[in-house]
């Protein structure tokens, strides 16, 4: 059998070729999908999806007409699927429930250190030979406090890198993490985390519950010095306010690697046309702000883990079989 692979890096490509051959032919496209490319899987029964791909109803409906039964998500999270509008089609949707948490709490520090150290300021002045270091000054992080919202597998790294730093430690979450209270992580609540921390970093997942959960109030409450780094999924910070926070010159540093209106601007060349994203063109002329294109996860180890796990997801719904994995099962 055939599965259509929507939104397939380069880097990617190869490693899903190797990994299905054997079991199912995987036909790649660079393309994502969405309204408008939604009818090229006709004929396809199982399709791979991307991140950012768009999973709304009305794209379900198209690829439902046309024999698609299976979609396999190559992410963890699932905000971007209509799972009702799927399940009342009949769809079977599986998304990859773990992988690396190393990838992304490192590339997590990867900003903070690049914000705090001006990594990028210092680097643009050297390729014009000016060595100058004014403006450059950073901080230790020793010794400073690090909030962490949300403490799974991924603020659990994220806390074991902190504590390498000689941080203290703050988390917030649902529920602790006995391994982060072993680091010496203190639970309190989300607004004296934000009051109390140096460094902010989010790693909690995209919900009702919590989108915006970094809003105007919230980003008000913090230092004007802190750093805020966000890896994880851009709806969780309102980016019209922390814009506004940013004009009046507050933080140190905030690295993003996620935006909240990302679909159809990342993982694609933008760079010959005109930006029509107010908010992002301002965003990224701060000097004290860092924007990656949703690359945290991408490590050949992380990357490698995503695409074994969608090939067995893939293999599991032809046996007939269900796994955790599974969103919404085979009707």
């Amino acid at each position: 059998m055939e599965i259509l692979v929507f939104g397939v890096q380069a880097d990617e490509k190869p490693l899903i070729e190797a990994a299905f051959e054997g079991h199912h032919e995987a036909r790649c496209l660079d393309v994502f999908l969405n309204e408008d490319t939604a009818p090229i899987a006709a004929g396809y029964e199982i399709v791979s999806t991307s991140v950012n791909a768009d999973l709304g109803g009305r794209v379900l409906e198209i690829l439902a007409v046309g024999g698609t039964r299976m979609i396999a998500q190559r992410s963890t999270g699932f905000n971007n699927i209509d799972l009702r509008t799927a399940e009342r089609l009949g769809m079977t949707i599986a998304r990859v429930s773990y992988y690396s948490p190393y990838a992304v709490a490192e590339f997590a520090w990867a900003l903070a250190m690049a914000v705090n150290r001006r990594v990028v300021r210092a680097s643009t002045r050297t390729r014009d030979f000016d060595f100058r270091l004014d403006g450059l000054m950073g901080r230790d992080m020793h010794g400073r406090t690090a909030g962490v919202l949300g403490t799974g597998k991924i603020g659990e790294a994220f806390a074991r890198i902190a504590h390498g730093f000689g941080m203290r430690l703050l988390g917030w979450d649902i529920a602790e993490n006995p391994a982060c209270a072993q680091l010496g992580m203190t639970y309190v609540p989300k607004e004296q985390l934000l009051a109390e921390s140096d460094l902010v970093t989010l790693h909690v997942p995209l919900m009702p519950q919590t989108r915006h959960l970094i809003d105007a109030e919230a980003l008000k409450s913090m230092k004007d010095d802190a750093i805020l780094v966000n890896s994880s999924r851009g709806g969780l910070i309102d980016t019209a306010a922390l814009v506004a926070e940013l004009r009046e010159g507050r933080f140190t540093g905030v690295g993003l690697d996620v935006y909240e209106a990302e679909a159809g601007l990342f993982f694609l060349d933008k760079s010959l046309e005109a930006v029509s994203d107010d908010t992002l063109a301002r965003l990224v002329t701060f000097p004290n702000v860092l924007v990656t294109s949703h690359q945290a996860y991408y490590t050949r180890e992380a990357v490698g883990q995503i695409v074994e796990t969608t090939l067995r997801n893939v293999l599991d719904y032809r046996a007939g079989r269900r796994s955790e994995n599974v969103l919404v099962p085979r009707s």
